[in-house]
């Protein structure tokens, strides 16, 4: 009997929303043969009343529907406090991939198209489900450091960290990025602040405090990965539009995640600046990057950093798409585009202090 309750506590409630019976019960029995709670709704309004009494551990979407949209609900949830954070997850044909997209601008976190593959509806709910457990510990992590002291604090931060650096070491291996390129951005981003620092142009405004943390902050850039698609981040031919666009989404996910836990209350430093990198390391100096357009010095010093020395790191690594170029084909790629992806000033630091990089 105890082993029968530890099961329905360990269970977690699946909202699925559609107007379609076949779709419903078909995403009933892949739920239900995963050991989760599954709760069906057949449109948004429906949806409401049932999140509001069962608070539900994730929720499944179809965007068309009758009486009230998976857009509109989307919003709805997002803008709620107490629901905010439940994942959701867009069911689309993928006829219409600008519908999947505003999804993802909407709040929601991935998109599972029709007709079903079970094994793919199963992986999607495995990996937001941990999320959503991960996220739900972070939180309580933060809400025990408030009440914590001096050791307590410091012990309970780390513990923290170490949450998200395992988050982005899951990422990495989602893109197949070389196992030591977590520590080569650190480190190299380190080398380029602390080389800003003597200069002239940036010497006021980075302090020790802000190398220390930039070295500890910039791993978590691609912080968002760990809800793209595998097959997308390991994909060897050239990526449709719909792939694009699904790839573009990860630094607000990453970023998002970062808030969320931010907004439990913990606003140090390397949370503000972790935020900063995952939400704008994409973005370029003439403005042509993403997710925001923003261009020059709009971009926060810490995300310029990050692009630069990301970019020299990658560059050299091996890709699933294609193989390293060496450092000095690397610094002829970048140099085409310094004034354009990366702030001319900082990358002509990086080609004075080059030979110190990993």
């Amino acid at each position: 009997m105890a082993q029968e309750n530890n099961k329905i506590k360990d269970a977690a409630k699946v909202l699925i929303v559609d107007d379609v019976d076949t779709n419903r019960f078909v995403l009933r029995d892949i739920i239900q043969e995963m050991g989760h709670q599954p709760i069906l709704a057949e449109n948004g309004l429906q949806a409401l009343k049932i999140v509001s009494r069962l608070h539900p551990d994730l929720v499944i979407l179809d965007i068309a529907m009758p009486k009230m949209n998976g857009h509109e609900f989307c919003k709805i949830m997002k803008e709620k406090e107490e629901t905010k954070d439940i994942p959701i997850i867009f069911i689309s044909a993928f006829d219409d991939p600008s519908d999947v997209v505003e999804g993802f601008n909407i709040g929601g976190e991935d998109y599972i198209t029709k007709p079903f593959i079970p094994e793919v509806v199963k992986a999607r709910l495995k990996l937001h489900l941990k999320l959503h457990d991960a996220s739900t510990q972070l939180q309580e992590m933060n809400r025990l450091l408030q009440a914590s002291v001096s050791e307590q604090l410091r012990q309970l931060e780390m513990e923290k960290k170490n949450v998200l650096y395992a988050l982005i070491r899951v990422a990495r291996e989602n893109a197949c990025y070389d196992e030591n390129h977590m520590d080569r951005l650190s480190y190299n981003c380190r080398v380029l602040a602390e080389a800003m620092q003597l200069s002239a142009e940036f010497g006021h405004l980075i302090s020790n405090s802000y190398i220390e943390t930039i070295e500890l902050a910039a791993p978590l850039c691609d912080l968002g990965n760990v809800a793209i698609p595998t097959e997308i981040l390991q994909k060897k031919e050239a990526l449709s539009p719909e792939d694009t666009a699904t790839i573009h989404t990860h630094p607000a996910i990453g970023a998002r995640i970062l808030q969320d836990i931010h907004d439990t209350g913990d606003y140090n430093d390397f949370l503000q600046m972790s935020i900063d990198i995952a939400k704008y390391h994409h973005e370029n100096w003439d403005g042509s990057g993403y997710p925001c357009g923003i261009k020059g010095d709009e971009i926060p010093l810490s995300a310029q950093i990050v692009s630069v020395a990301g970019a020299y790191c990658s560059i050299t690594e091996e890709r699933v798409y294609r193989g390293s170029y060496t450092i000095e084909e690397t610094l002829d790629i970048m140099n085409k585009d310094s004034g354009k992806k990366f702030n001319p000033e900082i990358f002509q630091i990086l080609k004075m202090i080059y030979r110190q990089l990993h």
